[in-house]
């Protein structure tokens, strides 16, 4: 007779805690310190995050009763969580271009873009050729080819019909979208009307190849000018119900417009938040089509797109860039995005390599053949965290997208200045908290690599906005940067300065407290090293004298003295009366007690948390003769 088990649960033997005793505990522990002005964040995007999540939160969401493959789409639209491997190609050759295309498809990619030049006339032997030994069956391909999208189209439906290829099996898109023509050049590429006629026309032109995407949304552009994540959201799906409601009043359905969209999101640094984003985008879409005459719910499943980010990368220590895209390239793959591309780390300041090229690519093989991050179908599903983000992302975006609506949709907000007003403000408010350091670039402003320099110059191209802006543009315009790109002039214009002249050099005065002076000796290094500039650090002199006769033989430029509060008005003293006419003098930190009677001594140049680093560097280089 078999005898029955009992099987225990572990965490049976623990009592439960209620979210009210590890608050009531947070609060103990923070002997009175403000529990939710000390560990509560407001986010960029519009809410607060928490310090813990329970499954309170999971309660409290509204999103949380749903199934991968069922609408709204939440947990996503597929049955795996596979995705196609995308890598795009400058066709400045056509033959040049097939052959990288054929040598990309054996590595490990299965989805091909080609971007074409703004001029280029298609011909039925230019796509023939580009196209050739390559299985449009096996591999999807992406045009990038602006006004030249009825071109392209009529030419491969008729390849599909000579290579007897199946039409059911082809994926593939064009990047026709007015939106974005509008939003980057001020003016539309036809009249208003007439681009949603040719957006309409599109659609009717691939009534045979099912899987063919026509219609685009990009809101990676507008990441790129600095939106937020609530915005990029927010003015996407405001496009997508742009298109459907002029096209539905053209006399499309619902589902042929639905189903001919491509949205193609940007994916930056902040990991759980793009988790979020593109499962809050999936709900949102499926949210808005159901104010529409929707014939079959699965025309509301949302086709993204994910593309590495500009905005966050960086030119100094461009390496870090891999690290950037593989955390963007895991949220991207764990959010449940249909392909993906992840852009090469040097791409920022020159063309490609093929070793940066198979870097981006290797990234993704290694998280499918060695992570398995396709076996799972939405596993952030049931996390308090990331479904508490999720909501909150939908909740915000939603707000924002009825604000568009208001105005009378994407373009008339666009007429009305609100969305660029809208986007330039965050935008300009992130390279702020750059130059105090509250929003972070390694390489850049925290951390340089203080060995690096750039002796090539650089295209003045890297250090500006990309302005598309036509000279009869009707609405003011937004341009495209990277985050970076200040404080990364400042450091290139050392580099070049120093091929034909001595390096500045900032010397560490450590004296005093050795916690303090330690401390702020390597603020102080880091500070100056994103400047270019040399630093000498040390570990700290005991006595004044030797400290000052230490910093005049270093030749330094700079000299800063790295101690405490407290015992700054003395060092300075005797510091200034010995240095003054051999460097320029800085303290390091901001002794507010001490303040006017430092400054009387004569030293007037403090460096502390909350400086604004491109000011005051461009300053220290203007004083140097760096112009």
């Amino acid at each position: 007779m078999k005898q029955s088990i009992k099987k225990n649960r572990l965490f049976d033997a623990f009592p439960a805690i209620s979210t009210k005793e590890w608050e009531a505990q947070l609060k103990k522990d923070l002997k009175g310190a403000d529990y939710e002005k000390t560990l509560f964040k407001s986010t960029r995007e519009g809410f607060q995050l928490k310090p813990f999540y329970r499954n309170d939160d999971l309660n409290e969401s509204q999103l949380d009763n749903n199934s991968p493959g069922n609408f709204p789409f939440l947990r996503g639209i597929k049955s795996d969580n596979n995705w196609l491997i995308r890598q795009d190609i400058i066709v400045d050759n056509i033959s040049n271009a097939n052959k990288k295309a054929i040598e990309l498809t054996s590595k490990g990619v299965n989805s091909i873009g080609f971007l074409f030049s703004d001029q280029f006339q298609p011909t039925v032997k230019d796509i023939e050729d580009l196209m050739e030994n390559i299985n449009a069956e096996e591999f999807e391909v992406n045009f990038m080819c602006g006004m030249s999208s009825h071109k392209i189209i009529a030419i491969y439906e008729g390849l599909v019909v000579k290579y007897k290829r199946d039409p059911k099996k082809l994926q593939a898109s064009v990047d026709f979208d007015p939106f974005m023509a509008y939003t980057f050049r001020g003016k539309l590429c036809q009249i208003d009307d007439y681009a949603f006629i040719h957006s309409k026309q599109l659609v009717h032109s691939v009534k045979t190849m099912p899987n063919f995407r026509v219609l685009g949304v990009h809101g990676h552009n507008l990441r790129n000018a600095g939106a937020t994540i609530v915005q990029e959201l927010a003015f996407s799906i405001a496009q997508g119900v742009e298109y459907m409601g002029r096209l539905t009043d053209l006399g499309l359905s619902v589902d042929k417009i639905a189903n001919r969209i491509k949205f193609n999101f940007g994916v930056g640094s902040n990991y759980f938040m793009e988790i979020a984003k593109l499962r809050a985008a999936r709900y949102l879409w499926s949210k808005a089509l159901s104010a529409f005459e929707l014939e079959n719910k699965d025309s509301a499943k949302m086709h993204i797109h994910s593309v590495s980010t500009s905005w966050n990368k960086s030119i100094y220590d461009s390496h870090v860039n891999i690290l950037r895209t593989s955390t963007e390239g895991m949220s991207a793959v764990l959010g449940g995005a249909n392909s993906l591309s992840l852009t090469a780390y040097d791409m920022p300041y020159k063309t490609t390599t093929p070793f940066s090229e198979r870097i981006a690519r290797n990234q993704q093989l290694l998280f499918k053949e060695e992570s398995f991050l396709n076996k799972v179908v939405d596993p952030a599903g049931g996390s308090y965290y990331i479904e508490s983000l999720t909501n909150s992302l939908v909740q915000e975006a939603w707000k924002l997208f009825l604000r568009i609506d208001k105005l009378g949709g994407y373009i008339s907000a666009l007429q009305s200045g609100f969305v660029q007003e809208a986007i330039e403000a965050e935008a300009e408010q992130s390279r702020d908290d750059l130059a105090v350091r509250k929003e972070i670039v390694l390489g850049s402003n925290q951390y340089p690599n203080f060995t690096e320099s750039i002796d090539k110059m650089l295209s003045p191209d890297v250090f500006e906005t990309l302005d598309l802006r036509m000279p009869n543009a009707e609405i003011k315009t937004l341009k495209q940067s990277r985050l970076s790109q200040k404080i990364e002039s400042i450091r290139q214009k050392t580099d070049q300065y120093s091929q034909k002249n001595k390096r500045p050099k900032a010397f560490m005065l450590p004296l005093g407290n050795k916690n303090m002076r330690l401390a702020r000796s390597q603020f102080a290094c880091n500070y100056f090293a994103c400047a270019g500039f040399d630093v000498e650090d040390n570990i700290g002199f005991e006595d004044v004298a030797e400290g000052i006769n230490a910093a005049i033989e270093s030749k330094a430029d700079i000299i800063v003295i790295c101690s405490s509060d407290t015992e700054y008005p003395a060092f300075a003293e005797a510091v200034f009366d010995k240095l003054q006419y051999h460097s320029i003098l800085v303290i390091a930190g901001y002794p507010k007690a001490s303040i006017e009677e430092i400054e009387s001594i004569g030293i007037t140049n403090f460096i502390h948390a909350k400086s604004n680093t491109v000011k005051d560097l461009r300053k220290y280089q203007f004083e140097l003769g760096i112009e």
